[in-house]
């Protein structure tokens, strides 16, 4: 672990410091502490609030929110944003309560989260493809007293009202009729007031745990920030030092993502498409350049070549995608990907699920023949418990090219792979589990549910390493190579079988649009590969030349999928994450399932 002085002169770390300065300027920042000032004097409880505020004010009229025909200024969304945190005080919220927020992608979303820093308030961001046991479930485990819910939600919400422990006040978006015991968001807005309520700003967003079984866990966010407070027990025995040392390496990603060289040439700021749910904690990804004065473009709904058209119409330059929307781009018909200027395109992040080398090699290809000057293609393996962990940037891939096949530098936050076989570290190379210690690892907890948050923990030569269940190794440059997740490995008659390496080399197949492999039961070997595969449009492909494809591709004996089915579509959570149980159940109904 490098110590504080050797980070801060780090070239990525004085790139990440200037990068921000670059975004906002000292001008406007400059005339933002002025105003701040001039407002609340140097009130401790208001001036950060006050000076957030005064830069939306000094940024006036410069676009902060495009979602479809809507266009809000930085002006009216901090006129909105205070109003709607006023109105949250007068319902009873305090600093450090909690409102829950049941809304799609759009301006709403924006000015709940700017509210909720304002008001000292949290916000738990619900999934809105849960059912409605577990939408319950969420709401009462993050202690939400408020929801704020878009007008499609109204029955639901009404529905299960009164199974809400504590959330007293629902807030709707939209609709024509407000029924009684429902508060109106727009009435809400208009009858607050606009002035800077009392008590600490605090980030709004807080995420579940993005696993694909069971109800998500919610991260008590109020708990994790006191990782930088005095207690060494709030940061699992680190020192103050360590937290501020990995802090610094997480902002990083500033100068790897390019931000120092982002800049639109009419707005002079970075232009974020959001496409993926907002829900969602990688999606942040996308959200991070609206705090450095850029213009955010959320998508209500992700289609192919609506993102090409926007890229062109918008002029963006930053995004965050999840792979299998890269995918569904590339698979459009020529003549679409063609019709579309991207050569604004400067910073493409991926992350959520494993991203297939060659769609990496593919999205640059095609956004360098649209007129992209660069590889725009860049990609971070972390989790909503552990933030950053790696960053792959093009000039990682460019310099040697099997690191399309990594998910990125260990950068931004402390990881090792441990040898569970020999109980030590691993050696270069070596493939064993993939252990994290960041800022949000050391304060991790999830809410009502501590022996959940240890049980994530190993602890080695006296240090908390966060497990995150996947295996894989690093090679002689710190480049991580995920392998498959560990609760996925298929043990087949005593020998480890990866579905990672196996989906990889079915992907390649020409006529394959998607792949999951998954265990399924065998009465010799207990349990074997299954590849179930979802073609392209209007392709056909059998169990034979699946096969033949992977022997050909290098795949022998053990690695060998032992069965191949189709299905129409393969079932993936909107943030990419396959949801194999969903698949793994139709084969083990009856059967008794080990491991």
């Amino acid at each position: 672990m490098p110590e504080i002085r050797e980070i801060l002169m780090k070239p990525e770390t004085r790139g990440a410091m200037r990068a921000g300065l670059y975004q906002m300027r000292p001008g406007i920042v400059a005339r933002a502490l002025v105003k701040a000032v001039g407002a609340v004097g140097f009130n401790r409880d208001k001036f950060a609030k006050a000076v957030l505020t005064s830069i939306w004010e000094v940024l006036g009229d410069r676009e902060a929110i495009i979602c479809d025909d809507t266009r809000i200024t930085f002006k009216q969304f901090r006129d909105r944003s205070l109003r709607l945190a006023n109105g949250l005080r007068d319902l009873g919220l305090e600093p450090g309560d909690r409102f829950a927020e049941l809304l799609y992608n759009g301006p709403e979303w924006f000015e709940c989260m700017g509210a909720g820093g304002l008001a000292g308030c949290s916000m738990p961001m619900l999934n809105w493809h849960l059912r409605s046991k577990e939408l319950v479930e969420c709401i009462n485990k993050s202690h939400a007293k408020a929801v704020v819910f878009d007008s499609s939600f109204l029955e639901i919400i009404l529905e299960n009202k009164d199974k809400f422990e504590q959330a007293e006040h629902l807030i709707m978006v939209g609709g024509d009729e407000v029924p009684e015991g429902v508060i109106s968001y727009e009435e809400l807005i208009a009858h607050s007031s606009d002035y800077i309520p009392d008590g600490d700003f605090r980030p709004a967003p807080a995420p579940f745990s993005g696993g694909t079984t069971g109800t998500p866990k919610f991260l008590n966010v109020d708990e994790m920030s006191e990782v930088f407070g005095d207690s060494d027990e709030k940061r699992r025995g680190a020192s103050k030092r360590e937290v501020a040392a990995l802090g610094l390496m997480h902002a990083s990603a500033l100068h790897f993502y390019k931000v120092g060289k982002i800049r639109d040439p009419y707005t002079k700021n970075i232009r974020s498409l959001i496409p993926g749910p907002l829900y969602h904690a990688g999606v942040q990804v996308g959200v991070l350049p609206f705090f450095l004065g850029g213009t955010v473009v959320p998508m209500r709904k992700f289609t192919p070549e609506g993102f090409l058209a926007l890229i062109e119409k918008e002029r963006i330059n930053w995004t965050f995608v999840a792979p299998t929307m890269l995918e569904r781009i590339l698979a459009l018909p020529d003549e679409v990907k063609s019709k579309y200027n991207l050569s604004s395109m400067v910073s493409l992040i991926c992350a959520a699920a494993p991203c297939p080398p060659a769609v990496k090699k593919e999205i640059n290809e095609l956004f360098k023949r649209q007129g992209a000057k660069a590889g725009v293609f860049h990609e971070y393996y972390g989790a909503s418990e552990t933030g950053l962990v790696t960053i792959l940037a093009p000039e990682d891939y460019e310099e040697k090219e099997e690191r399309y096949n990594s998910v990125g530098k260990i950068r931004a936050s402390e990881c090792k792979i441990y040898d569970l076989d020999n109980n030590t570290w691993a050696e270069v190379g070596k493939e064993g589990k993939v252990l994290v210690r960041s800022p949000m690892t050391l304060g991790l907890q999830y809410q009502g549910q501590k022996d959940k948050t240890e049980e994530a923990f190993i602890h080695i030569d006296g240090k908390a390493w966060y497990d995150d269940g996947l295996i894989g190794y690093v090679d002689e440059d710190d480049f991580l190579y995920l392998t498959s997740r560990a609760k996925e490995m298929i043990i087949s008659g005593g020998v480890n079988v990866f579905p990672n390496e196996i989906e990889h080399v079915i992907k390649l197949h020409p006529k394959v649009f998607d792949v999951a492999v998954i265990r399924a039961p065998d009465p010799d070997l207990g349990e074997v590969a299954a590849a179930v595969i979802q073609l392209k449009k209007e392709e056909s492909l059998t169990q034979d030349e699946v096969l033949q494809f992977c022997k050909d591709e290098g795949l022998y004996g053990f690695k060998m999928p032992k069965i191949v089915d189709f299905e129409e579509e393969l079932p993936r959570q909107l943030s990419g994450k396959l949801i194999k149980r969903v698949l793994e159940e139709r084969y083990w109904e009856g059967v008794e399932k080990h491991g």
